[in-house]
């Protein structure tokens, strides 16, 4: 049986853990899996959860972390290798950036047969400045060199790594969609619905528009915040936002709410109603995607966003701008509005979906029919299986 050593960033909310989690479980017993993954940052939602409520035990390594820090990798990549010489892996697979310098080195170092990346998004723009992008792909260049192969999350993702920003040639690359379980967010619905509405106090004539992501630079809350501020002076629907997360840029955020004159509030310390409402992380995600009526996605930069999958299987229209993976994801003008990276622009396709009940509802029942099949985690499991044994059977 096949040995496979499968090292992610950190346990964070998001669709990397779900996938790792999926592959560690469901791969068996074809596959012998070891689980590793780095430490969250402290502001991040952890996910630890989710592979645990499948049984799985994965090994925390806590110098692995998120930001650079030389004593802290050093040590993590000497972790990495002791893990590699125990447990003598056929395969290693790395996902995310932090995990996949590490581990690949560490693969590489040990001279671990089958070598394997997963971009689940990237840091080649949006995130730092020239210098420092050129560095960090100058690094990926050259372990995509030292890879068997390099796995996309979809054909945009791909055409970025090979063509936009010459990771590696397109021939190395296999494109292999996210996968998830979706059956939550098609079950008991009308009652999640409820709950979520009466915890934040959600009128039945209230519009709830929501934004599901850590708090960070590169998720643009800001712009969320200005079109929630311009759409509520040019409708006369009444309107709630709610930004579901945590992270670094709360006060940031909270500042541009408050420059605004718009009224906001802390709903784990203060459960009063409010224009804008911060809820922080909330596991079940099925139950924000009940209660809303709108889902919105603002960032600089994404690879496949997780909260917009989720959305569609929820039944939720969608507005979001027009980055990365978006539209290996949703439907333009059938699932979800799509809009440039201004907020004139973007709250006018707000706008479209506050002001047509009908069309919300359309969209969203589309939504459902593009996520039914299309990224289930059957399919995930399945397809890099096959990966799997064509490049091992190419070493043999």
């Amino acid at each position: 049986m096949p040995r496979i050593l499968r090292i992610i960033n950190r346990f964070n909310l998001g669709g990397p853990t779900h996938n790792v989690a999926y592959l560690t479980k469901y791969l068996s017993p074809a596959f012998e899996t070891l689980l590793v993954g780095g430490q969250k940052d402290s502001s991040e939602g952890s996910s630890e959860f989710i592979v645990r409520e499948l049984g799985i035990d994965p090994i925390i390594i806590p110098e692995m972390r998120r930001s650079i820090n030389p004593l802290n990798d050093l040590i993590a990549y000497r972790k990495l290798k002791a893990i590699i010489r125990t447990f003598n892996p056929d395969i290693v697979h790395t996902h995310a950036a932090k995990a996949g310098a590490l581990g690949r080195l560490a693969a590489i170092a040990c001279n671990v047969p089958v070598v394997v990346h997963t971009f689940h998004g990237h840091v080649f723009h949006s995130y730092f400045g020239r210098f420092k992008t050129f560095i960090f792909k100058t690094i990926e260049r050259y372990l995509a060199k030292k890879c068997s192969f390099i796995v996309a999350i979809s054909a945009t993702q791909k055409h970025e790594l090979s063509t936009v920003h010459q990771i590696s040639s397109p021939e190395k690359i296999e494109i292999v969609p996210l996968g998830f379980n979706l059956e939550k967010f098609a079950t008991n619905m009308a009652q999640k619905r409820i709950n979520f509405r009466q915890k934040y106090q959600i009128g039945i004539d209230e519009i709830a528009i929501v934004i599901v992501g850590r708090l960070v630079p590169i998720k643009n809350h800001a712009m969320f915040v200005a079109a929630i501020d311009r759409a509520q002076n040019l409708t006369k629907k009444k309107l709630r936002a709610f930004i579901v997360g945590d992270g670094t840029e709360r006060v940031e955020i909270e500042n541009k709410a408050r420059a605004l004159g718009i009224s906001f509030v802390d709903y784990q310390t203060n459960p009063t109603k409010a224009l804008l409402t911060f809820t922080s992380w909330i596991h079940d995600a099925s139950e924000v995607f009940a209660g809303s009526d709108i889902v919105t996605l603002t960032s600089f930069n994404e690879g496949t966003p997780v909260s917009l999958i989720e959305a569609q299987a929820a039944g939720k229209a969608i507005v979001s701008v027009r980055v990365g993976g978006v539209e290996d994801i949703v439907i333009p003008g059938k699932t979800a509005l799509l809009s440039t990276l201004d907020v004139t622009d973007f709250c006018a396709q707000l706008l479209t979906l506050i002001e047509n009940d009908k069309l919300r509802l359309e969209m969203g029942e589309a939504g459902k029919e593009n996520s039914k099949d299309k990224f289930d985690f059957r399919s995930l499991v399945n397809t890099m299986g096959a990966l799997y044994w064509h490049y091992l059977e190419e070493r043999s």
